[in-house]
C-alpha cells in the first residue's frame, strides 16, 4: 500500500473511514443518517479519492449507496459547492462529510445533479420525499 502524506493520516483516524486495500487514495466511509430528513433509515457509503495533490486538489467523493436525492446522480456524483469550485485547502475531509450529511437534511433542488429528482422535487415534493424514504429503505 502506497505510503499516506501526514494530514491525511491524521484527517481519517477519526472518521469512521478505511483506506482502500488496492488504492491508498481511496476510501471506504459511512455516514450516519441525518434524523430530520427523508434518509434518517439509511446508511450511506461514500468513496472519497484524495488525489496527489491534496489538499490543494478538491477530494473526490461518490455516493456507492444508491440514493433519491436531486444533488447526487445516478452515478453517486456529488453536486456540492466545496466539491466543485469553493474548495480551500483549509477545509478537511470531515467537513466535506459534513457538508454531504447536511446535504441530505436539505436537498436543494435549485442546484441539481439529477434534474429528474429536482424537477419532482420542485412540483410534488411530498412524492419526491416519499420516494426518497422508499429508496433508502430499498437500498441501505
Amino acid at each position: 500500500m502506497a505510503r499516506l502524506p501526514h494530514r491525511i493520516i491524521k484527517e481519517t483516524q477519526h472518521l469512521l473511514a478505511e483506506p482502500d486495500e488496492s488504492n491508498a487514495h481511496y476510501f471506504h466511509v459511512v455516514i450516519t443518517r441525518p434524523q430530520d430528513s427523508p434518509f434518517k433509515e439509511g446508511i450511506f457509503k461514500l468513496k472519497p479519492f484524495l488525489l496527489e495533490e491534496y489538499p490543494m486538489a478538491t477530494p473526490k467523493v461518490r455516493f456507492m449507496t444508491k440514493i433519491y436525492h436531486p444533488n447526487v446522480d445516478t452515478l453517486g456524483r456529488i453536486c456540492l459547492d466545496i466539491l466543485e469550485g469553493k474548495w480551500s485547502p483549509a477545509l478537511q475531509i470531515r467537513t466535506v462529510l459534513l457538508s454531504i450529511q447536511a446535504l441530505l437534511s436539505a436537498p436543494n433542488p435549485d442546484d441539481p445533479l439529477a434534474n429528474d429528482v429536482a424537477e419532482q422535487w420542485k412540483t410534488n415534493e411530498a412524492q419526491a420525499i416519499e420516494t426518497a424514504r422508499a429508496w433508502t429503505r430499498l437500498y441501505y
